[in-house]
């Protein structure tokens, strides 16, 4: 059994035992961080209505249920990581090397209009800017519209990002900006996720 079926099967299951309120509260709260919100609040009010109205009624319940899932496999299929659900993010201004000491690593990210590069390691920010320039130089179709050098550290679900004393102040601002983007932020929680500990 290949590991994406697990996974799938993992999550139909885990959307089928948890308690129908939870998998309404999760999915708001996903939807909530993207910029489709608007497109679902409506429908998810109404489910919610539903679902309070029903009193221990299981059909409704059901079908509120039902409902939810197909919401959450359309997000999927439309590229959508609903485990980034209960992730967020914090920007901390900026830290020096002593940053190693409180557990921050340092990345580059090369930002593109839909690609996000990321390359972590123990060498210094320029030596992970060249590694990373040679690693996408092949493979890079799509211009890089940004340059940045942090410090990241997990705290439990929340990501904090400092800058580096190679990120200039300016460039800061921009990647601030830049991570208002509710999509682009999502993007970069799950990137960071993936680095390996």
């Amino acid at each position: 059994m290949g590991v994406g079926l697990v996974t799938r099967t993992a999550r139909a299951l885990g959307e089928r035992i948890v308690p129908v309120r939870v998998l309404l509260a999760r999915t708001t709260d996903f939807l909530g961080r993207t910029s489709l919100f608007s497109q679902y609040e409506g429908r998810l009010r109404e489910l919610n209505t539903r679902l309070s109205g029903s009193r221990g009624d299981d059909s409704t319940a059901d079908e509120v249920r039902r409902e939810l899932i197909e919401i959450r496999k359309g997000l999927r299929q439309a590229g959508y990581d609903l485990s980034l659900g209960n992730l967020d993010l914090a920007l901390q201004g900026f830290r020096g090397d002593a940053a190693q000491g409180e557990g921050f690593r340092r990345a580059v990210l090369f930002l593109g209009d839909r690609t996000l590069w990321c390359l972590a390691g123990e060498a210094n920010h320029l030596e992970l800017h060249d590694r990373l320039e040679r690693l996408i130089h092949s493979t890079r179709s799509a211009p890089i519209r940004g340059k940045h050098y942090v410090w990241f550290r997990w705290d439990r679900d929340l990501l904090v990002v400092s800058g580096a004393a190679t990120e200039t102040a300016s460039d800061w601002e921009a990647f601030k900006v830049w991570c208002e983007g509710k999509e682009r932020r999502l993007s970069l929680l799950s990137r960071m996720r993936r680095i390996p500990g």
